[in-house]
């Protein structure tokens, strides 16, 4: 065995490296406490404070604004059950499907007890006397006791004629089968 054909690079000796000149010194001050919720900007107590404000809010029942004398159109549209999202609500203000009093209003538009609400949706004339506001949703009975509904009836149910079925397995119709299954479908 002979020497091996690579050589090492030379490294300097240990006690030539140089080292930080600079001294290291230990931290002086402590480290600031990590911050938290609701701490900073003179925030102490104050999640105490919002979170009792919050349960008397919420203790009142169903959160009827009855202190109060509007709520926005697309919330209490919403909250009564006429639509089945706040979104799909301030969509109908915003295309022109909610009147109040005869009047075409914008989403943020407030109602007030004994307004007439009129909304087009899902192809439906809702015709809605407002008897008393609610902020948040509720359930359908109380749903029911906000409004008087002097909508028109549903529209009758087109009679559709039943789909032409086929036997499993009898495969792909022919042209005369398809004219006919056409021919009943009215196309």
């Amino acid at each position: 065995m002979g020497a091996l054909p690579c050589s090492l690079p030379d490294l300097p000796p240990a006690s030539a490296v140089r080292q930080d000149p600079r001294p290291v010194f230990p931290r002086s001050t402590p480290r600031p406490a990590p911050r938290t919720r609701g701490s900073g900007c003179g925030g102490e107590g104050r999640g105490r404070r919002r979170s009792t404000r919050r349960a008397a809010r919420s203790s009142r029942v169903g959160d009827m604004a009855a202190d109060e004398a509007s709520v926005r159109i697309d919330s209490w549209i919403w909250s009564v059950r006429l639509t089945r999202t706040r979104s799909m609500a301030a969509d109908a203000c915003r295309g022109g499907h909610v009147r109040i009093n005869g009047d075409r209003v914008k989403a943020s538009h407030q109602v007030r007890p004994g307004d007439e609400v009129r909304l087009r949706h899902l192809g439906r004339d809702r015709i809605v006397v407002v008897t008393r506001l609610v902020r948040k949703r509720v359930g359908a009975a109380v749903a029911a006791e906000c409004f008087v509904d002097n909508s028109p009836p549903p529209p009758p149910r087109e009679y559709t004629a039943p789909a032409a079925r086929r036997d499993r397995g009898a495969g792909r119709p022919t042209k005369r089968e398809r004219r006919e299954i056409e021919r009943l479908r009215g196309r």
